[in-house]
């Protein structure tokens, strides 16, 4: 997790949001916000902006198309039938309807843990995830940790560990519009979204290329794209760990891939893209992922070559 000899710093503005700074250049790597926002948009946590160690922002927040897209979020978008997407509900034959009744929060409860040092930077919360009316459906353990940041190389990685425990009386469905009926659509879970000048960006896995790569599983995947207002380029190489899993069952249900490049930039590492998810009451799963943010436009050999060289 070596960042060098200097620690990050930590800023906490209580009640709205906690940013990280890498001081050796002095940008802000993320806010990561949590004060409650709109309703209709399915208030939940997120990091925007999310920062290049050069300073280039490669998060959007509220574009006009989806004021939902707020970063980089966890997102649950068809919930035993809710909503904690936002926006608009996805409902088969029909389309996407207007529904706040169907539209849920995920609240922040505390912090366990808010620290920096010379090996990186942790956040860890507890949540509480509700439907419309505001009952309790699950509680969810949340870490973002930082690490491998290299000033000199341009890179840094965080790593997104979240532990959902189901705490209805009944079985919790996660889905999404492709099992709900809508062809590849299947967006849940961890979700990112790019800036407007990312569109057309390149998308890479280890073995294919292009949007093709939409609904197919790999370890990794890749999205490089050119910035507006600044020279040159970056990648997000986002990847999920090896021990994510279906209810225990290692190794079993790995990713499928949601990602597109027209009309805008989105990736997430769908955990219900093609098959519902039930969580069973009492029950907890959890996933882990890693993104590394990097200046320039990496090929397939490059990010190989860093993914080997910096182990979870």
């Amino acid at each position: 997790m070596s960042t060098g000899t200097t620690a990050l710093r930590v800023l906490h503005a209580h009640g709205d949001r906690i940013t990280v700074t890498e001081p050796t250049t002095g940008v802000d790597l993320f806010a990561y916000v949590y004060r409650p926002e709109a309703a209709w948009e399915a208030p939940k946590p997120y990091l925007h902006p999310i920062r290049t160690l050069a300073g280039d922002v490669v998060t959007d927040y509220r574009p006009h198309d989806h004021r939902w897209h707020k970063g980089l979020q966890m997102t649950a978008s068809h919930l035993s039938g809710q909503n904690l997407w936002g926006g608009n509900c996805y409902v088969h034959g029909e389309g996407y309807l207007a529904l706040p009744e169907r539209v849920g929060s995920m609240a922040h409860v505390g912090f366990d843990a808010v620290r920096a040092d010379a090996e990186g930077a942790v956040i860890a919360e507890r949540l509480t995830w509700h439907p419309y009316d505001g009952e309790l459906w699950a509680e969810e353990e949340r870490r973002i940790e930082v690490r491998d940041v290299d000033p000199a190389a341009g890179s840094w990685t965080l790593t997104w560990t979240s532990a959902v425990t189901n705490r209805r009386a009944e079985p919790l469905r996660f889905g999404s519009p492709t099992t709900h009926g809508r062809e590849l659509a299947g967006y849940t879970g961890l979700f990112w979204r790019g800036p407007r000048a990312f569109r057309e960006g390149r998308i890479q896995t280890a073995d294919a290329e292009g949007p093709e790569v939409m609904g197919k599983q790999a370890p990794w995947l890749a999205y490089s794209a050119e910035h507006d207002g600044a020279d040159g380029h970056a990648t997000l190489v986002f990847e999920h760990a090896l021990d994510n899993d279906h209810l225990g069952e290692r190794g079993a249900h790995p990713a499928h891939w949601f990602v597109r490049n027209e009309p805008f930039a989105a990736v997430a590492p769908s955990f219900a893209y093609y098959d519902e998810l039930v969580l069973e009451p009492g029950a907890t799963f959890t996933r882990r992922y890693r993104v590394v943010v990097a200046d320039g436009a990496w090929e397939r050999e490059e990010i190989a070559k860093y993914l080997a060289e910096h182990p979870w």
